[in-house]
């Protein structure tokens, strides 16, 4: 069996060859930034031609074993078994051939921020902090927090993540929007049905071999004693650090303003050198808006965290996760709170990208 007219396989190993040949150059670590984009390039070829050969390997599975379920050799539940693998590889490899663009490949910034509703908001950006970071150890994704702002009683008012792994910015960019939960609260002593939201912002994460300008006179700081989650290595001295940009919005082309926390490091000369980073992302993702004109695949961000904004909604009570965007909806809440969230991923790919 063959995919190669589907996934253009035979290209892309000999691409594969012909980068891999430009890291073998005398001169290939003179430029550290170059040579860094170069063997990005690489991994990423080679994780794509790894998982075409797992995809091949599994079809010629599914054809033997359809052949000794012929001879009586293997169940029908055993060819069930491989055939559900074998589809599920080829769906996998289906998905990371949508993901082709220069910042799918990057690793990614995700923000939760609570919306209005006190501690009831807090305790469901937390949930979906714990969700992401359930997502992350799914996929073998390293997931580092890097500014967390407990809620007043309880949850959280915002945290920032950053998630390094092959193609997370790809796959996670179907999260940025607005999220919905509707609940028999604990926090509610009438026991009554309530609403809340999270906003979910998502950005590239770039590094040093992409080059972001930043005006130096537009730039601001403070600083503040930063604790860690659940208020541990509370620090003596101020080690957080604030960031504010001004800056020209080159999407709305209006004047704007980002604002970073970092509190992730000991150091202030550690944070402060973060949140430059944090900041490049972001004004990297709003050139890509920009350049590829998808203010609009964007909008929920920009949002009022309120009713009619939201891309998903997760209705316990009805056993009930629904992503509004595509429609793709499943009846297990628990799995999808516990970071088994592939089908939303996928649907949003499959119905998106371009």
């Amino acid at each position: 069996m063959r995919w190669g007219g589907i996934f253009d396989v035979d290209q892309k190993m000999i691409q594969l060859q012909e980068e891999e040949i430009r890291t073998q150059a005398p001169d290939f670590w003179e430029d550290a930034k170059s040579a860094e984009a170069q063997m990005r390039k690489v991994k990423t070829l080679k994780n794509w031609v790894e998982g075409y050969n797992q995809v091949a390997a599994a079809c010629e599975e599914l054809r033997l074993a359809i052949d000794f379920y012929r001879e009586d050799a293997v169940s029908e539940d055993e060819v069930d078994q491989i055939y559900v693998r074998t589809q599920t590889l080829v769906e996998n490899l289906e998905m990371k051939n949508m993901l082709s663009k220069e910042e799918d490949l990057m690793d990614a910034v995700i923000k939760i921020v609570a919306g209005a509703g006190g501690t009831e908001a807090q305790d469901w950006a937390e949930m979906l902090m714990r969700m992401y970071q359930r997502w992350c150890e799914r996929q073998g994704y390293k997931c580092e927090i890097t500014n967390y702002q407990p809620g007043d009683d309880a949850g959280i008012k915002t945290v920032t993540m950053q998630i390094e792994g092959d193609k997370a910015y790809g796959y996670l960019k179907s999260e940025n929007g607005v999220h919905r939960l509707v609940r028999v609260s604990p926090y509610n002593a009438q026991g009554k049905r309530m609403t809340s939201f999270a906003s979910v912002f998502v950005a590239p994460l770039i590094d040093d071999s992409i080059e972001i300008e930043i005006n130096p006179a537009n730039l601001s700081w403070d600083t503040f004693r930063s604790s860690g989650a659940g208020g541990q290595n509370v620090n003596k001295v101020e080690t957080g650090v604030r960031l504010h940009y001004k800056f020209t919005n080159p999407v709305t082309n209006t004047p704007d303003e980002i604002t970073i926390e970092n509190t992730e490091s000991r150091s202030q000369f550690g944070n402060k050198d973060n949140a430059l980073r944090l900041l490049k992302s972001q004004l990297y993702e709003l050139e890509i808006e920009k350049r590829r004109a998808e203010t609009a695949k964007v909008e929920a961000g920009k949002k009022k965290i309120e009713w009619g904004s939201q891309i998903r909604s997760y209705v316990f009570d009805d056993r009930r996760v629904k992503d509004h965007r595509t429609n793709c909806q499943t009846s297990n809440v628990q799995a999808v709170m516990d970071g088994d969230i592939d089908a939303f991923i996928k649907a949003y790919l499959m119905e998106f990208s371009d």
